[in-house]
């Protein structure tokens, strides 16, 4: 019996899934320079030939890392949307940060490095894609602060935000996962003394 198209599309659907969830998992292992087509084909478990069907270029398949990557954090967010309380949300935000200590000692911030990296480029516009992902997170958290009533939710928002891109970079150059851990306590204590009305 042949293939109904619908299973097909299904299929296909799920190898372009694959690739995507592939690619955000490589780049933020080995870089985007480091990283090549068929890296990401061997990790998705996808011909390296099928992957032209689905992406046609390193970039657009940068792009959907970086889609996976807001997918990701638009996941996270909705789960700690269950918390009543705008303050436990935030604590439990750096504390999610803070479970991934050892891939972050590792590899760094998924998008942080990733826009780090893409920054250096002359050419395209992946870096301004990065940012758009650490803007959503800056916004989300300065959505937070501003449901407490706190002065200045933006710049608080940013100064979250910052903690976290430094606990990670240092916690990767250092390859001390300790570092994500110690200064996750220390946020989510000056969360606590910012927060109060």
């Amino acid at each position: 019996m042949a293939p109904t198209p619908s299973a097909g599309r299904a299929r296909g659907a799920d190898k372009r899934r694959r690739l995507a969830a592939a690619a955000a998992k490589v780049l933020h292992e080995q870089g985007a320079e480091r990283t090549t087509l068929a890296d990401i084909a061997g990790a998705a478990e996808v011909p390296v030939g099928n992957v032209y069907y689905y992406f046609k270029t390193k970039d657009d398949l940068v792009r959907a890392a970086l889609t996976e990557h807001e997918a990701h954090l638009d996941a996270l967010t909705a789960g700690l949307e269950e918390l009543p309380d705008p303050r436990e949300r935030l604590k439990a935000l750096v504390g999610a940060w803070v479970e991934r200590r050892d891939v972050a000692a590792r590899y760094g911030c998924p998008t942080g490095t990733l826009a780090a990296e893409l920054d250096k480029r002359a050419d395209g516009d992946l870096d301004v894609a990065a940012g758009r992902v650490l803007r959503r997170l800056l916004d989300w958290s300065a959505d937070q602060f501003r449901l407490l009533g706190a002065a200045h939710p933006d710049d608080l928002a940013t100064t979250l935000v910052a903690g976290y891109q430094g606990m990670s970079l240092l916690a990767n150059a250092l390859r001390d996962p300790g570092i994500m851990t110690r200064e996750g306590a220390r946020l989510q204590e000056w969360i606590d003394s910012v927060a109060r009305p």
